[in-house]
């Protein structure tokens, strides 16, 4: 039977690559990084209503994290949120500025795209016409909003939605022997671009080369992991995926991660930061994780060392581990979303172990989301200098 092509915009939209562990983030940067969440959120909320806050998600915040370690807390700035369900009704320290509100603004964008993408498929109930047209409208929707975000900042979004609307063809043509880098170029763009306008958000132009670079390499860090990780389920669904379909094997997809690691880190260095230490833990230490959590291997990010010493970077290990367990199948768009409307309601997602909306896999509480197996990775090992201290600090 022959593979079902669906648009695919599983990197494009940065849903949740960097999961970060608390027990290696420590206090200080857990406190920084859940103010960034919450501040991504409560931006999505007073720019463009509450049914926004729903594309609040882990990998749009480091705009927001990039533009404050560029400009520093005091600049972006820093306000006192009420009580939160999410919270447990406590109040807390969340990030404002321009940082968050491009973080929504591109949140908001690709999130539509993923709408239209669910939309094209006819994914469950969006199958039926008058339910496709509403999903149509809130997808327009959200494109305008965040396109006036955009331009308010300086932002022009159209180079997000041309990288979007250039995936589809791209994944047309791909085949056999199609070089894998070519799918992955739009959600490269589109990183880039955003990764890039910190910099000027942040008064530091000279970083924008650098940080293009970064966000080149996170694009495609986020779009060969979810491929990596949806892999055994598209199979399953007779649904296209891009290393399937260009042929492209385990081993090189985890040659072309690894790479995409070094130059992301190689490109930090490149860049001038009031404080680097929140963006040098999340696109370091903690995307090195999420490789390895994609691949199924086990090894702390700060133990791995290179042929100089100095962390993070060496060969990939001989063997994937053995393949994923069977799945539940994903619910459709709608029914996902029902879903995580009661787990923001009800503070499951902060308080308690949960089923994911959409993917139904099992998911630790924010509060105590841990994946480093407790507080062994020996200390910070990484060649980085003094912009990040012992990864079990605060444990």
């Amino acid at each position: 039977m022959p593979v079902e092509h669906a648009y695919d915009t599983r990197g494009i939209t940065m849903f949740g690559i960097v999961r970060p562990c608390t027990h290696r983030l420590g206090e200080r940067f857990k406190t920084e990084w859940m103010a960034h969440l919450c501040g991504l959120c409560l931006a999505l909320r007073g720019d463009h209503g509450q049914f926004a806050r729903i594309v609040t998600n882990y990998d749009g915040l480091l705009v927001s994290v990039l533009t404050e370690a560029q400009s520093g807390p005091a600049a972006s700035g820093r306000r006192t949120a009420g009580p939160c369900p999410l919270r447990g009704m406590r109040t807390a320290t969340v990030a404002e500025g321009e940082g968050a509100r491009l973080a929504a603004a591109v949140s908001l964008v690709l999130a539509s795209a993923k709408v239209r993408d669910h939309v094209a498929d006819r994914d469950g109930l969006l199958a039926r016409a008058p339910i496709a047209l509403a999903a149509r409208r809130v997808a327009r929707g959200w494109d305008r909003a965040g396109a006036r975000t955009g331009a308010s900042l300086g932002f022009d979004t159209a180079v997000l939605v041309d990288a979007v609307d250039r995936q589809a063809g791209i994944e047309t043509l791909a085949g056999p022997g199609t070089p894998v880098l070519v799918v992955t170029e739009p959600t490269e763009t589109a990183t880039a671009a955003a990764f890039a306008h910190t910099a000027t958000l942040a008064a530091r132009p000279g970083n924008a080369p650098a940080l293009a670079e970064a966000g080149r390499y996170f694009g495609r860090l986020a779009h060969l992991l979810d491929a990596v990780e949806d892999q055994a389920r598209d199979a399953a669904a007779g649904a296209w995926n891009p290393l399937t379909a260009t042929g492209t094997s385990r081993a090189e997809a985890r040659r072309l991660c690894d790479d995409a690691l070094h130059g992301i880190r190689l490109a930090l260095r490149e860049a001038e930061f009031t404080d680097a230490g929140l963006a040098h833990r999340l696109l370091v230490h903690e995307l090195r994780t999420s490789v390895d959590r994609a691949f199924g291997t086990a090894s702390c990010a700060h133990t791995v060392t290179d042929s100089a010493g100095q962390g993070g970077f060496g060969p990939p290990p001989i063997g994937f581990g053995p393949p994923p367990p069977p799945q539940k199948p994903r619910r459709d768009l709608l029914s996902g979303c029902a879903v995580a409307l009661g787990l923001f309601c009800t503070c499951q997602l902060c308080c308690t172990d949960h089923e994911g909306p959409w993917s139904r896999e099992k998911k630790d509480a924010w509060c105590d989301n841990c994946d480093c197996g407790g507080c062994d990775c020996g200390g910070c090992d990484c060649g980085c200098g003094d912009c990040c201290c012992c990864p079990c600090d605060g444990c």
